[in-house]
């Protein structure tokens, strides 16, 4: 289960100017949503984390073909693959967390695996466009506000992003 939990030093790995003043989470009197849910670290698993962000961004007021349930599906999905790719351990599926603050206009996607050694980069790794991989950490950056990534105890890591949504007009 992802934990929601960052350390010192981990809080933007985009820019130092957003890195400054993280947007914090907080209870705005329920306009705080959020969603947590185990999958199978499969390529499967990673497709119905995908799946089940966008429909709960839906049932938050943000249709699926809306910019902020298509922005939140690419980076858990991108995410998500990096967990069934590089953060797979025997036995152990990943997390994922949602947290919507309507108040703030602002979507944080956590994914969890148990792959304690293997950490994300400090920065977006560069890619040959010829390339058959890297792309993941690069979409994540230019989308997000900050990401980032956090230890778990007992063991495995939790791969943060944040991105900014628009509040939805009634």
């Amino acid at each position: 289960m992802p934990t929601g939990t960052t350390t010192p030093g981990d809080e933007s790995r985009r820019s130092a100017a957003l890195a400054a003043e993280p947007v914090a989470l907080a209870d705005t009197g329920g306009e705080l949503r959020s969603f947590a849910g185990q999958f199978t670290s499969c390529p499967r698993g990673a497709q119905l984390a995908r799946r089940t962000a966008v429909q709960r961004m839906e049932e938050w007021g943000r249709p699926s073909a809306s910019d902020a349930s298509c922005t939140v599906g690419l980076v858990v999905s991108e995410l998500a693959a990096n967990a069934v790719q590089h953060g797979r351990v025997t036995g152990h599926g990943f997390g994922l967390r949602l947290t919507l603050d309507e108040t703030a206009g602002l979507v944080r996607v956590e994914v969890a695996d148990a792959a304690t050694a293997k950490r994300p980069p400090t920065a977006p790794p560069s890619s040959y466009p010829e390339g058959e991989s890297g792309r993941g950490l690069l979409l994540v950056d230019v989308l997000a506000v900050r990401w980032g990534s956090a230890p778990r105890k007992p063991l495995g890591k939790t791969v943060w992003a944040e991105m900014l949504i628009e509040t939805p007009t009634d």
